[in-house]
């Protein structure tokens, strides 16, 4: 059934954003707010939940202050497309990602409710909409974050047809510009995590008379990506050879399984951490 379509004026389709932090604009505190690119303008949001529909989980890496920084984008469908966009390792991300890994349900309602916390923290609690229940599980030392996002990634698409839409719902924006090739974004997504020096990855291209990975075979893209990855776990590992053997496992032997590959290696740095915790 096809939403009755409202004429007249109207803002564009686009995505509402809202980005987690707490502050105070013009004597007004705020946790969460939007912005105003034009204005270089916070602004604030009073209201300090969303109720709508978890549609779906992604990373993105954004440039900041001259250094990429991976976030969290959880995508509400809702009156309108709202897109919370979060650092990925904040406790934000961290306190929805532990509500919605025990949600067996997507295409329910949800509440994300935006709380603040000590020193400009801001933290998430989540309920069910229809019931007004808080969605609550033990936070514990050991959680693997990678392997919570995957596997709400993987609910939500399986669920993500059930969903309703909401009227007029404006097209998702791609995560990457159309100008952008995807191999390209795909170095310097998994540079980003790995925060290898992008010196390096410009000399690696040099010394195979490129200046951008998009134009190197697929081969060669994948030994880049070794390369980096390896050089990261150089001494986390106590043989030399255990890098490389739990890369091709872990990471190749994953991606080949249909798994996705930043979260593949965000598993595998894990783990190796990990292990070298547990031998010191």
């Amino acid at each position: 059934m096809i939403a009755e379509i409202k004429l007249g004026l109207c803002n564009p389709p686009e995505p509402i954003y809202l980005f987690v932090n707490q502050g105070e604009v013009d004597g007004e505190s705020f946790v969460w707010y939007k912005f105003n690119i034009s204005q270089d303008k916070k602004i604030p949001v009073t209201q300090r939940a969303l109720t709508g529909y978890l549609s779906e989980l992604r990373l993105t890496t954004k440039e900041f202050k001259g250094k990429d920084n991976l976030k969290l984008d959880i995508v509400i469908s809702a009156d309108e497309l709202y897109i919370v966009r979060t650092g990925v390792e904040t406790n934000f991300a961290k306190s929805f990602l532990l509500a919605a890994s025990i949600v067996q349900d997507f295409s329910k309602p949800l509440i994300i409710v935006a709380n603040a916390g000590d020193e400009n923290t801001v933290f998430c609690n989540l309920y069910d909409a229809a019931t007004k229940t808080k969605i609550y599980r033990e936070w514990s030392r050991d959680l693997d974050w990678a392997t919570i996002i995957r596997d709400i990634q993987s609910l939500l698409g399986a669920t993500s047809n059930s969903i309703p839409e909401p009227p007029l719902t404006p097209p998702k924006l791609s995560v990457v510009p159309q100008s952008v090739h995807p191999q390209d974004l795909r170095v310097k997504n998994i540079r980003t995590l790995l925060d290898y020096p992008l010196d390096l990855v410009r000399e690696w291209l040099q010394f195979q008379d490129v200046d951008r990975p998009s134009l190197l075979d697929i081969n060669q893209i994948n030994e880049l990506i070794k390369t980096m990855c390896l050089a990261w776990a150089a001494n986390k590992c106590e043989y030399p050879n255990h890098a490389e053997s739990s890369y091709q496992k872990q990471v190749v032997g994953a991606v080949a399984s249909g798994a996705d590959e930043l979260t593949a290696i965000n598993t595998w740095m894990q783990q190796l951490q990990a292990s070298k915790a547990g031998a010191v």
